[in-house]
């Protein structure tokens, strides 16, 4: 565990202000000791505080092995003409995130900045009495997310941030960034579904979601447009907000094969969305999905440069990016995945884009979290890569007493096949091995020279 800031106070709920501490602020004028956010009425009041439940209620779930905690920070940040809350599963199999979007505010400006909050039970138990006609001032600044209602008296702490979160942000950008949107539940066919999915404890099921004339079933087999939940019971949070869903939108991999899965809930002025691991087991922090673009030759400079462009965009525009910066595109989206490894930006589905969130710059954060990528790049400080005699597009990795060989995609240098155990066990799906990852940064050695 670690903290992400120091908090400049305690948490409180004295009579009818509801108040959690907040973190100083950076902003894109710079750090915010006493920063203010946004002042203003939640116009659909009940939405805002069941969807503050709601991601309190996943943060502090293990949909995998379940067992106590007491995980309950989203992370929050304010974009101008959003707020964005996200977290991870106390397993962190299961990404969350609530846009609370312009229209869902009265008589309030939207600041920007980036912050953790605290949500812990007496939060929880307060925000869950919030009825739907209940005036509902929200404050997000120097004292804290102040939700201001009635009849409540609580006190509150400061919470730590999850050292596996960053890491866990940025694979889960990379894996939805690759996704598409394939089915879609209108709010009679979204509610009928979210009410008939098994609890949060329950027996795990899965299968794929298939669209019907009437909107769609559970099938143990794929078909055209279906989207495949590994763990249904991991989407079981939603129905807290049953009788506000608008629809529902199920992305999946564009291929239709099984694999991470995210769902978009739409609210009124509001929209919440659900990432899945492609298996219960897995958590986001381990996944490796970023691993081939950080292994690009430039892409530690390339995203210093983008960093410093960058201003808190909920839409992160990656053409003005390149003009911005002189980079290719592709140059660009490298470097974001960097910046996405260090929680600096994630991706939205909806907007099919990224957006800046900004999180405290850490130098090894990088190293740290990625140990393939350290570990190839020593395979190539000892020389341990060579082409294979022979054949074109096949390499020979020496590790240890064992030598591997690496087959490249012709058509994709960040794709590859390995010999090694990594590979057989996982394949693709859990980012590229160590070896596959020595070959590329090679070749991109060869190519500079």
């Amino acid at each position: 565990m670690i903290m992400v800031r120091g908090f400049a106070g305690e948490s409180a709920l004295v009579d009818d202000d509801l108040g959690l501490a907040l973190a100083p602020a950076l902003t894109p004028t710079g750090l915010v000791p006493v920063p203010s956010f946004f002042h203003g009425f939640a116009t659909r009041p009940q939405v805002l505080a069941r969807g503050l439940v709601t991601l309190a209620d996943i943060t502090a779930t293990r949909y995998f092995r379940p067992a106590p905690t007491n995980v309950r920070d989203p992370v929050l940040t304010a974009q101008g003409d959003r707020l964005r809350a996200e977290c991870f599963s106390a397993c962190n199999g299961v990404y969350a995130r609530l846009d609370l979007l312009g229209d869902g505010f009265d008589a309030g400006e939207i600041g920007y900045g980036t912050t953790n909050v605290d949500i812990t039970l007496a939060t929880r138990q307060a925000l869950t009495q919030v009825a739907r006609d209940q005036l509902l001032h929200l404050d997000v600044g120097f004292e804290g997310l102040k939700v201001s209602s009635t009849d409540q008296t609580s006190h509150e702490r400061p919470v730590q941030m999850p050292a596996r979160w960053v890491p866990a942000l940025g694979n889960a950008a990379a894996m939805h960034a690759g996704l598409v949107a394939r089915v879609h539940l209108d709010a009679t066919a979204a509610r009928s579904f979210v009410a008939g999915l098994p609890s949060a404890t329950g027996r795990s099921k899965s299968g794929w979601v298939t669209p019907t004339r009437t909107g769609a079933q559970i099938s143990p087999r794929p078909s055209a447009d279906a989207v495949h939940i590994e763990g249904l019971h991991r989407l079981s949070a939603l129905k807290r907000l049953l009788t506000a869903i608008g629809g529902i939108w199920f992305h999946g991999p564009a291929d239709g094969s099984p694999g991470a899965a995210l769902v978009t809930v739409e609210l009124p002025t509001a929209r919440l969305v659900l990432g899945l691991t492609p298996e219960t087991y897995r958590g986001y922090s381990g996944e490796g999905a970023l691993l081939p673009a950080l292994a690009g030759a430039t892409v530690t400079e390339d995203a210093d440069l983008v960093s410093v462009v960058l201003a808190f965009e909920p839409v992160i525009d990656v053409p003005r990016l390149a003009g911005s910066t002189g980079l290719t595109e592709r140059r660009v989206a490298d470097a974001l995945a960097v910046l996405a490894a260090s929680g600096r930006v994630g991706w939205d589905a909806h907007d099919q884009a990224w957006f800046h969130r900004e999180l405290p710059a850490d130098a090894d954060r990088v190293d740290k979290d990625n140990p393939r990528l350290v570990a190839a790049r020593k395979l190539v400080a000892e020389g341990a890569v060579e082409p294979w005699t022979g054949e074109p597009d096949v390499w020979a990795i020496r590790s240890g007493d064992t030598t591997y060989r690496v087959r490249l995609d012709p058509a994709d240098d960040q794709t590859a096949m390995c010999t090694c155990t990594w590979y057989l066990r996982h394949g693709g799906g859990r980012g590229v091995c160590k070896h596959a990852l020595a070959v590329q940064l090679t070749t991109q050695n060869q190519a500079e020279v």
